[in-house]
């Protein structure tokens, strides 16, 4: 049985979507893996596009509230901001809670080139982190 993970940010658009379209395609034969935000709003188009630049489409996916997960059960916890690892609540049974944080990608300024430049350098950082997660055996 998969391991299940969870993944939260404060918003769901950008850290926490990339995150979870990242582990999907590293180990998603090991992890069931969702993300969340302590506030939902919309997935950010740059972090599409961030994706698609490294062949993973995360276009389908839908920002979604804590709430809808709250009475589930997880293995991990995983924040990726510190906003949500300051707001993130207990969850039931044995998750794991892990924070790493990330700078907001949505908080870039400039041209659109240079604001997914700025999604594209945390996409990786996400990436570099989760491998490392991953070679660690968790």
């Amino acid at each position: 049985m998969k391991q299940r993970v969870l993944i939260l940010c404060t918003a769901n658009s950008a850290r926490s979507q990339m995150a979870e379209g990242l582990l999907r395609a590293l180990a998603g034969d090991r992890y069931e893996v969702l993300s969340a935000g302590t506030r939902a709003t919309q997935v950010n188009p740059l972090a599409i596009a961030a994706m698609r630049q490294r062949g993973i489409d995360i276009g389908g996916h839908r920002s979604k509230a804590l709430d809808e997960y709250l009475t589930q059960p997880f293995d991990y916890v995983i924040t990726v901001c510190d906003s949500a690892a300051e707001t993130c609540p207990l969850f039931p049974g044995p998750a794991r809670r892990i924070h790493w944080s990330f700078p907001d990608p949505a908080a870039a300024e400039g041209a659109e080139a240079e604001r997914l430049a700025t999604f594209v350098v945390v996409r990786d950082a996400i990436e570099a982190r989760l491998r490392a997660w991953l070679a660690e055996g968790e």
